[in-house]
């Protein structure tokens, strides 16, 4: 399971808590701020992988000198 896959996981598990309305008011706001922190982590890491795609050489093609 990639990075992603996990904070993905994370962010699912943590609406699913939202949704059910078992939460407190606090623990809610709580779990909102921890999922931002999680999004935030999770375009961290698109990000490094779009550049890490970005760099690689497309299959047939030679880099450039």
């Amino acid at each position: 399971m990639t990075e992603l896959d996990t904070l993905i996981n994370r962010l699912e598990r943590a609406a699913e808590q939202l949704r059910s309305g078992d939460l407190s008011a606090d623990a809610a706001a709580s779990l909102v701020e921890d999922c931002a922190a999680l999004a935030s982590e999770a375009s961290a890491e698109l990000e490094r992988q779009a550049r890490a795609a970005a760099s690689e050489v497309p299959p047939g093609q030679d880099a450039l000198l």
